[in-house]
């Protein structure tokens, strides 16, 4: 059985966590599974939107204990282990944002610890009623600092703090509420809602896309006169492409565009 389950519709790849007995965990095989997905990913440009989610009852339940608690066993007190275990965890998520495609979560059940740090590291989220959000390490003993940092970078301080030192969960409404995810659908909707909102994005023009998602996560990390000048420059690059051209010629004439990508 397949610990990722790839389906295409379209322009759009949907990637499905495929571990349900387990809650979906990021265990070492599903880092490394997710990974390979993401680098096939960097150069398919027949591919426009991305769809996560996870089989069963759960989105993921975050890291796997039971495979850390061996891991620790069989190592020398464990640290060079997790290590590289946060070390791989981290490389994926940053993975994530410098895609050219945008990734959509497609959020049920629960989304915990890492498996939060996933859904805040995608571009979007959509997430059904009664999902739970938590970041709920603190509860055992082990602060979600690697989670934090994802988090942290979605909703305000304080709330993200607050989820950190409490490890209570938050319900999808709530989740919306601060950011965290775009909307709440009916569980019955999740994923026509999902595919409906990839299948918007993968028919804009792929290349505007791809070049307006870099940028937006490089000028959100620069000082705001930094930020005009980088966005200036990126908007000149995209004015000369000949298929924006042509959406612009099309709108004007009142016309579908016919851009040369397909």
């Amino acid at each position: 059985m397949p610990i990722i389950i790839r389906k295409d519709t379209g322009a759009v790849r949907h990637l499905t966590l495929n571990a349900p007995d387990r809650l979906n965990p990021l265990s070492d095989a599903m880092l490394a599974a997710l990974q390979a997905e993401f680098v096939a990913l960097m150069d398919d440009r027949s591919i426009r939107a991305v769809i996560l989610s996870g089989a069963g009852k759960a989105f993921c339940a975050g890291h796997d204990l039971k495979e850390m608690t061996a891991g620790r066993a069989a190592t020398d007190g464990g640290a060079a282990y997790f290590k590289d275990l946060f070390d791989r965890c981290a490389a994926m998520m940053q993975t994530l944002p410098r895609l050219p495609q945008p990734v959509i979560a497609q959020v049920h059940g629960i989304a915990t610890a890492a498996g939060c740090q996933l859904v805040a590291s995608c571009d979007l989220a959509i997430a059904a009623t009664g999902t739970r959000f938590g970041v709920n390490g603190v509860n055992i003993g082990l602060f979600c600092s690697t989670p934090m940092v994802a988090l942290s970078r979605n909703i305000p301080r304080k709330q993200a703090f607050e989820m950190l030192t409490t490890g209570a969960f938050i319900d999808a409404a709530r989740a919306a509420e601060l950011g965290l995810i775009n909307r709440v659908v009916a569980s019955e909707d999740l994923e026509a809602e999902t595919l409906a909102l990839a299948q918007t994005i993968s028919a804009k023009l792929g290349s505007a896309v791809t070049l307006g998602k870099q940028a937006f996560y490089e000028q959100i990390q620069m000082p705001l006169d930094r930020a005009y000048a980088f966005t200036g420059d990126v908007m000149v690059k995209n004015m000369l492409e000949h298929d924006t051209e042509e959406g612009i010629a099309a709108f004007l004439g009142k016309r579908s565009p016919e851009w040369s990508q397909s």
